[in-house]
């Protein structure tokens, strides 16, 4: 088992301390799935016909923090890390992919994403997102995020048991 060095959410904080904590939770979970493997490892596939993989995870994950946090508040035409066009499947193709490129991409889109989030005055902070051609709160986008990675970090758990059986957290 990867070494568990997750830090737990607050059992009583603000909304705001609440959803950041949440968010970093899930955030160390998809890393902590992923410890320990090798490039081959993370680009193993689920059961055919399903191409999903870890490494694919990772890169999916590294476009959503960036259309969530840096398309909405920073800027509205920043490019996808790996699709030309607005193509969240482009990026569960990992098969040319290494760890430390996925890696690299996705540790730097949540960097962003945590500035963004404490450098904003409230939850209430508008932004745009252009995918909806609708305003959303800060709050939302928190909230839409953490979904995501619950979502997926429950691929993550099959991925990784079908890799080297690892289960748990």
């Amino acid at each position: 088992m990867p070494s568990d060095d997750r830090i737990d959410p607050p059992n009583l904080g603000s909304e705001r301390e609440t959803l950041r904590g949440f968010l970093e939770y899930q955030r160390a979970t998809l890393a902590m799935k992923c410890e320990g493997l090798t490039d081959e490892e993370l680009r193993q596939q689920s059961m055919p016909p399903s191409t999903l993989s870890l490494l694919g995870l990772v890169r999916h994950m590294a476009e959503v923090e960036r259309a969530w946090f840096r398309r909405a508040f920073e800027d509205n035409e920043a490019p996808m890390v790996w699709s030309d066009e607005i193509d969240f499947q482009a990026a569960y193709d990992a098969s040319a992919s290494t760890g430390a490129e996925a890696f690299a991409a996705w540790e730097a889109e949540v960097e962003n994403s945590r500035r963004v989030e404490e450098e904003a005055d409230s939850l209430d902070l508008a932004g745009y997102q252009p995918r909806w051609g609708e305003e959303v709160s800060l709050r939302m986008v928190m909230v839409h995020v953490l979904l995501e990675y619950g979502r997926h970090n429950g691929h993550a758990d099959f991925l990784r048991e079908g890799v080297d059986g690892t289960v748990g957290a």
